[in-house]
């Protein structure tokens, strides 16, 4: 089942209305899991940082030893066509996937000479601007280099969010934040996450447990351009239990409000809204148009 709706699919090299089948039962993908995504966002007539999360989708590739068939530079124009036929009010989510055809010998290594791609257009609407979400914590962690595929955006990767989401959403919070393996917090369990402490911004230094993505880094170059200090550093639950404000960053809502955590509640404050306003004035005056 798909999550949004107006879904539209490019595959061997046309574009077709729907949600058109695309991986068959022998694919290595579909049963190895040798598949990874990105993710972008089309929304009041532009795509912010497009070409990066197209370039991020070949390097996520690379890192599952699948050989990517398309530059980034192809991809922006593939997904700009595919645009054409929605409206320029339409909030559309931006899915460039690959994944393995073949085996090798031993079954589990992909052969590179064969790759799946295809990109996924799906309308889904931005969160209104009043919505936020509560963090509770949870006993799942972000694994490391060592035993998972945490350099790449790789659907294998999401089973591991997903349990994290179930445990704290019984509890009744809307997201988890997530300890990485040393027991310091790294990200919540969809997004990466910042708290706001004296006037100053802080987030988990990157350390190699999680992606450190595209809207997190736009959002540090925009408030470096605007003399905002923003620190990456290592972070405990009890940094973020004491800071004034929380959000979360990431593609599909840029940021979201955090208005608890376990027993702590926060106001959506003014450096919160701030960023917001700060990414739209770039997005708007700055991004590439469809």
């Amino acid at each position: 089942m798909a999550t949004g709706t107006n879904i539209r699919t490019y595959f061997n090299g046309t574009w077709h209305d729907g949600d058109a089948m695309i991986i068959r039962a022998a694919d290595h993908g579909a049963w190895l899991g040798s598949n990874v995504f990105d993710g972008a966002r089309y929304v009041h007539g532009v795509h912010p940082d497009l070409d990066a999360h197209c370039a991020r989708v070949n390097r996520s590739a690379e890192a599952l030893m699948l050989r990517p068939t398309v530059t980034p530079r192809d991809m922006v124009e593939i997904v700009r066509e595919g645009l054409s036929q929605y409206p320029k009010n339409a909030a559309v989510y931006i899915r460039p996937m690959y994944w393995g055809i073949n085996g090798d010998v031993t079954a589990i290594v992909p052969q590179p000479e064969e790759t799946g791609f295809a990109i996924c257009l799906e309308e889904i609407p931005m969160a209104p601007p009043e919505a936020a979400t509560t963090l509770g914590r949870t006993r799942f962690r972000r694994p490391v280099m060592e035993s998972a595929v945490v350099n790449a955006k790789a659907g294998c990767l999401y089973p591991n969010n997903a349990r994290m989401l179930t445990e704290v959403r019984a509890r009744g919070f809307g997201n988890a934040l997530v300890a990485d393996a040393m027991g310091n917090v790294a990200e919540s369990a969809t997004a990466n996450v910042f708290m706001v402490k004296d006037g100053a911004v802080f987030t988990p230094i990157a350390n190699g447990t999680f992606l450190a993505g595209i809207t997190r880094a736009r959002h540090m170059a925009n408030m470096k351009a605007e003399g905002i200090d923003c620190f990456e550093t290592v972070l405990s639950f009890e940094d973020f239990a004491e800071a004034d404000e929380v959000f979360l960053t990431g593609n599909m809502n840029k940021i979201t409000p955090v208005t608890g955590f376990e027993d702590t509640s926060y106001q959506v404050g003014p450096m919160t809204k701030r960023l917001r306003d700060m990414y739209w004035d770039w997005a708007l005056s700055g991004a590439r148009p469809a």
